[in-house]
């Protein structure tokens, strides 16, 4: 199986890209989203740890936000528990897969959390930075502060760029996008 993994900067397209693949998707955002909503292990242990915050179920992510802006060391907190149960869901992915040709790995700390193996494919998704404050700001809930500390958890554009054997350019153009993969593919496969 061949692992590609995609990376970028918050809002780069990451998303938009992975799913151009066609090929299965680990999406780690979604993955996320879904535990927050109806994993009932992940509320219980975050209500032991930060239970000021963690009051009901399904979890808010604007009690995620008050938890991590009133002290930096929560969101770490908060990283340990969900991280855990993120890693679980990525290894049964890989099983249910493991027959598949091509799996495209769209997790956001790829790199930071040690995710990636030396024989993956990275693309670096490159968008300017303008665009992504662009498409960041019409996100329902956006919110500029969560943004600024979300990035600082994350690898340079320039260090993620440097580490990918491919780069693609993105405009937000299907058309466009599906050319790159299909340069990638035709390099890979």
């Amino acid at each position: 199986m061949i692992r590609i993994g995609i990376i970028g900067d918050i809002g780069s397209g990451k998303s938009f890209v992975a799913r151009n693949f066609g090929y299965p998707v680990f999406n780690a955002d979604d993955v996320v989203s879904y535990l927050y909503r109806y994993d009932k292990k992940i509320f219980n242990e975050l209500n032991k740890i930060l239970p000021k915050y963690f009051q009901t179920f399904p979890i808010d992510k604007k009690k995620i936000s008050e938890a991590i802006f009133e002290k930096q060391s929560n969101l770490k907190k908060i990283i340990n528990i969900v991280h855990k149960e993120v890693r679980k869901k990525l290894d049964v992915f890989l099983i249910k897969n493991k027959k598949k040709k091509i799996v495209i790995l769209d997790i956001p700390l790829l790199l930071e959390n040690k995710l990636n193996y030396k024989k993956d494919h990275l693309v670096f998704v490159d968008s300017k930075k303008r665009d992504i404050l662009t498409r960041l700001k019409k996100r329902k809930n956006f919110n500029f502060k969560m943004y600024k500390v979300l990035k600082n958890k994350q690898f340079s554009a320039s260090y993620k760029k440097k580490k990918s054997q491919f780069i693609i350019k993105n405009d937000f153009t299907k058309k466009s996008i599906k050319k790159e993969i299909n340069k990638i593919l035709k390099e890979i496969i």
